[in-house]
């Protein structure tokens, strides 16, 4: 058995998003090639052994919601869109995600995921002022939980 949960977002975005973070974000879908420059999230420390069998930490970037095919524990397929609306009072993109996820991934993909909450549409929004993005469900549950931002922080499934 693995720690994997299933992560679906479904949400708009407003139009205040540079070339620069679309770039990123395409990327981070896994819809585009990877930026020269990464903003949104910038570290992706990853251990490997040195020629001694030391630990040397290394930044190797990865998608974060670039998954796309067969999901091997939650059935069905991973997949990331991102479109222009073409109704844009409300908001300018809508962002459908459906990934796994890894405990151990949850820091990393928090922060884009902050970032997200921060550009998204106001229907999102709830009064006491969190960010509503989606659900996440542990693989081995059949009913799925919110998924909030809330001052800034993921509330990740416990």
């Amino acid at each position: 058995m693995a720690d994997i949960f299933e992560l679906m977002l479904t949400l708009d975005l407003r139009d205040a998003l540079s070339e620069e973070e679309l770039a990123e974000l395409h990327w981070h879908l896994g819809l585009g090639t990877q930026p020269k420059a990464l903003r949104i999230v910038t570290s992706f420390p990853h251990v490997v052994e040195g020629d001694h069998g030391e630990p040397i930490v290394e930044d190797h970037p990865e998608p974060l919601l670039g998954r796309h095919g067969e999901a091997y524990k939650v059935g069905g397929a991973l997949v990331s869109v991102l479109v222009r609306k073409q109704d844009m009072r409300r908001a300018a993109w809508a962002l459908s995600s459906r990934q796994e996820i890894h405990p151990d991934e949850f820091e990393r993909t928090g922060e884009l995921l902050t970032w997200l909450a921060d550009k998204a549409s106001a229907f999102h929004r709830r009064p006491d002022g969190s960010v509503h993005l989606g659900w996440s469900r542990f693989c081995e549950e059949r009913r799925p939980e919110p998924l909030v931002v809330r001052d800034g922080v993921v509330i990740w499934p416990s």
